[in-house]
């Protein structure tokens, strides 16, 4: 609608200047024909009386004309009249007429100048013969006119206001015009400049629409040309003023002083107190004589509080707070009839690893350490027994009111178990425990509460050989026992689990005799042989070398053959076996009787030709050629049997 109504007066201002136009022209033909109609002479007589000395022929005499020096003289004096004006520079103008669409401005050129009323929208009340300053675009566009922007000249303006303050560590002023990620943005004479939420205030500001929409000083801190980029700071002025009256309020700063401030910021550690214009720091150990896991449990932002110099520094400009200081210690408080051995009751505030403290009182705490849990000498944890607010009763077993430390137990309100183990626990009794924990060396059972016990790793099997517990066993488990020794002293109790049966090995000593062949099979192979189950859950060892069979190959595992005992040990319940051997010796024996069936034959033949030589000897001279070669054949036949 707007619009349609500025349309519809441009219009009418258009047709006002066109019927302008109609009557200055009809005007002018009026005036041309009258002059027509009227002589030169008639003219001069209606003319007021001229000056004698008024000559009317000096066109006729050539007055006027001048020469090209004289006009270049005339037209260099004209145009000095004129202010010169170059593209890019700012100068100043006068208003001498204001439409619609334009402001026109006198710049003392031979042209006025035309800048969009669009420009002056921050000045409403704008009139004719106001001074404006401009930007000279271009001094003549296509239609001769000048082209001038009072938005450049205040962009320009304002970034030399800019970099000066940079420069000269002025302040300048910006209107807060909204928020955005992270800050605020500022409108500092129309450049666009950001405030980080940072720089706002020496203290953390939570909400900043509050400042949307103030006028505001500023430092600029930062300016990045390229980008046109703008950042200022507020902060910087307050740290400024705030400076001066740090150095004021340390100096008459005096340990023990109490004074009032403001809950500043609230981190894990502690808290920042405004004292004024300087911050100090409340440690969280300092806020309460009770233990608290976080300040906002006692503390919360903007509460004004009373808090005493601890410490400080004049250099660094740090104070050290307390607040729990301005209250007498706990201590002080406790009941002077507590003394060792005395009951008491409290809460658990903390769960370690070595232990729980138990508060008795707020700001008073007692450590029970885990050993004090529990008659047990297999140890645990802490959270097997308690968690963080139980109530519960301990004994005092330590106090020490000067250093503020006091011991606590609870296993001491139940009856030391140990008192009666020689009783109940005799040598070569028989139980039932359960298994706690395991270690290299052997198995810690637990028989009833605060009665453990070990059972050595050589303890837990007669025939199985145990490399660690837990092939025997898990956590849990439980085992039937034997006591085999008991320190009530030292609280040691000594178990065996194997001793419940006879010892086999006796028994295993008749079956498996040197040189015997037993039937096993092959459960596990290593690098120096293999592991062999034996009849009667024995477990032997075939060397590799005994593990060759008669046709080359080495018997692999889970493969059943046929083993010869080469070594049996009770003591070390340790059996040797072979595979080889035993093909080895059969076919030893083989060759054995090869060879006592060839020496006896080789014995009857040099019998045989023992006889024949004495046959020789009484044989006559005609039969020695028939005996020589009987003689060569029996010598080479016993040759060949030797051989």
């Amino acid at each position: 609608m707007a619009k349609k109504q500025v349309a519809e007066k441009e219009l009418e201002a258009t047709n006002a200047e066109l019927q302008g136009a109609d009557a200055r022209l009809t005007e002018k033909e009026t005036i041309e024909s009258e002059a027509d109609s009227v002589s030169i002479e008639q003219i001069k007589s209606s003319l007021a009386t001229p000056d004698q000395d008024f000559d009317w022929d000096a066109d006729d005499k050539v007055f006027g004309n001048y020469s090209d020096a004289d006009r270049k003289k005339f037209e260099d004096m004209y145009t000095d009249t004129f202010n010169q004006i170059t593209q890019g520079e700012i100068i100043s103008g006068i208003v001498v007429s204001i439409n619609n669409k334009d402001v026109v401005l006198n710049v003392g050129f031979k042209s006025d100048g035309l800048v969009s009323t669009s420009e002056f929208r921050d000045t409403p009340d704008l009139k004719i013969g106001d001074s404006v300053d401009v930007f000279v675009e271009a001094p003549e566009d296509a239609n001769g006119q000048l082209i001038l922007s009072r938005k450049r000249a205040k962009t320009q303006r304002s970034w030399e206001t800019i970099n000066a303050a940079l420069d000269n560590d002025t302040i300048i002023n910006g209107f807060v015009k909204s928020r955005t990620k992270g800050g605020l943005i500022v409108d500092i004479m129309g450049v666009e400049a950001f405030l980080p939420g940072s720089q706002i205030d020496i203290k953390p500001i939570r909400d900043y629409d509050v400042y949307v929409g103030k006028t505001m000083e500023f430092k600029v801190v930062k300016i990045n040309h390229e980008f046109k980029n703008v950042v200022v700071s507020h902060k910087i002025l307050i740290e400024d003023d705030l400076e001066s009256q740090k150095v004021e309020i340390v100096s008459k700063l005096e340990k023990g002083q109490v004074l009032e401030g403001t809950v500043k910021n609230i981190t894990d550690f502690g808290v920042f107190i405004d004292l004024g214009g300087v911050d100090g720091l409340l440690h969280i150990t300092d806020i309460s004589w009770g233990r608290i896991e976080h300040p906002k449990e006692v503390l919360s932002l903007d509460e004004k509080i009373n808090v005493v110099v601890l410490d400080f520094d004049d250099e660094k400009k740090r104070i050290a707070l307390g607040l729990k200081q301005l209250t007498p210690h706990p201590w002080e408080n406790l009941d002077t009839n507590l003394a060792v051995g005395s009951k008491v009751k409290g809460k658990i505030v903390t769960v370690a690893d070595y232990g729980a403290f138990l508060e008795i009182i707020p700001g008073v705490e007692g450590l029970i350490h885990v050993s004090e849990m529990s008659w047990s000498q297999n140890l645990r944890s802490p959270q097997e027994f308690l968690k963080v607010n139980d109530e519960i009763e301990a004994e005092v077993l330590t106090l020490d009111r000067d250093e503020r430390k006091m011991s606590l137990g609870i296993k001491q309100l139940t009856q030391d178990p140990w008192g009666a183990v020689a009783e109940r626990y005799q040598i070569g009794s028989k139980h039932q425990a359960v298994v706690k924990n395991m270690t290299n060396f052997g198995v810690f059972v637990e028989i009833e509460e605060g009665i453990d016990g070990l059972i050595h790793i050589s303890d837990l099997s007669w025939s199985k050989k145990v490399n660690h517990p837990n092939e025997f066993t898990k956590v849990g488990d439980t085992l039937d026992v034997v006591v085999l020794e008991l320190d009530v002293e030292n609280r040691k109790l000594s178990l065996g689990h194997k001793q419940l049966e006879e010892n086999p090995w006796d028994t295993f000593e008749t079956i498996f005799t040197l040189d015997s062949v037993h039937t096993g099979t092959v459960v596990k192979v290593t690098d120096k042989g293999a592991v062999i189950a034996l009849p009667y859950g024995v477990e032997g060892f075939v060397p590799t070398k005994h593990m060759a069979k008669e046709d080359g190959s080495v018997i692999k595992a889970e493969e059943t053959n046929e083993f010869k005992i080469i070594e049996f040990n009770k003591d070390a319940k340790r059996i040797v076996v072979s595979h080889a051997r035993i093909w080895e010796e059969a076919k030893a024996e083989v060759a054995a009787e090869e060879r006592a069936t060839k020496k006896k034959e080789a014995k009857a033949s040099v019998s045989a030709v023992k006889k024949v030589k004495d046959s020789v000897e009484k044989s006559t001279l005609g039969d020695l050629s028939v005996l020589a070669q009987l003689k060569e054949q029996m010598e080479g036949e016993e040759s060949k049997n030797k051989k």
